[in-house]
């Protein structure tokens, strides 16, 4: 039997709506069309392929979070552990078998650098800007309208870590917060979180995006281990990769 919850909300002129559905089934049409569309040896252990952030606007054009657009963008010829810290990994999981998986042409952590996808007739325009999305007026206590938290895929790493992708959505009275995260964690080796951030106040014509990687060697971070399983304080230390901001104009 099928799960699915879905919720919709309305924002001025968006119509927000989230999915929750249950982990993709080992077999099945559902099963054959991702591996179909995504050409990776295996797909991640937890694959929520009927989950979604969607946000619509009334004149046609919107933006989504699924799984499947940001499994498209996993690197399926090059593994970036073996890149960047080959030697790390090896010297703390000599006994693990995904060091027969460092000279397989794929990348087994499902790293992504998806930024949702524009969905209807219409487009937003992307374009290069110095705005900033406002953090310290997001932390002043504000009613929030609506609330919700989808998970998209998620991989234990054969108990060796993890790697996951999740999208939250915040409404206030005048505006809308999006923060979708991936997270990795290599036991011992690498920490990686690549941060999607979404803003948008109702008087605008226009969305910020700030888009941001990343990432640290477990050895050169001082934290305790209590500190290595909190992926919230751990993205507010790892070093800085890259960042992108954009304007995403209305059409």
């Amino acid at each position: 039997m099928m799960y699915n919850k879905s919720t919709n909300y309305q924002f001025n002129n968006w119509y927000i709506e989230t999915n929750k559905g249950r982990i993709l089934a080992s077999q099945g049409e559902q099963r054959e069309r991702y591996e179909n569309e995504i050409k990776l040896p295996h797909l991640p252990d937890m694959l929520f392929a009927d989950n979604y952030l969607r946000l619509t606007h009334k004149s046609g054009f919107g933006i989504e979070f699924n799984a499947l657009d940001a499994l498209k963008l996993v690197d399926p010829s090059a593994d970036l552990i073996k890149v960047s810290v080959a030697k790390e990994w090896q010297e703390s999981r000599t006994d693990c078998e995904f060091i027969d998986k460092l000279v397989r042409p794929f990348d087994w952590t499902f790293t992504t650098n998806y930024k949702g996808s524009f969905i209807g007739d219409k487009k937003l325009a992307e374009n290069p800007t110095s705005d900033r999305i406002n953090m310290e007026k997001l932390k002043i206590p504000e009613t929030i309208s609506f609330f919700d938290e989808i998970s998209l895929f998620d991989d234990e790493l054969s108990d060796h870590g993890i790697s996951c992708l999740n999208v939250k959505i915040r409404v206030m009275p005048t505006s809308f917060y999006i923060l979708q995260r991936f997270f990795l964690r290599v036991d011992n080796v690498v920490i990686r979180c690549n941060d999607t951030r979404l803003y948008h106040e109702a008087q605008n014509n226009f969305l910020i995006r700030e888009y941001s990687e990343r990432e640290s060697l477990v050895k050169n971070l001082d934290v305790t281990p209590k500190t290595l399983s909190n992926i919230n304080e751990l993205s507010n230390i790892l070093e800085l990769k890259h960042t992108q901001i954009e304007k995403l104009q209305f059409p």
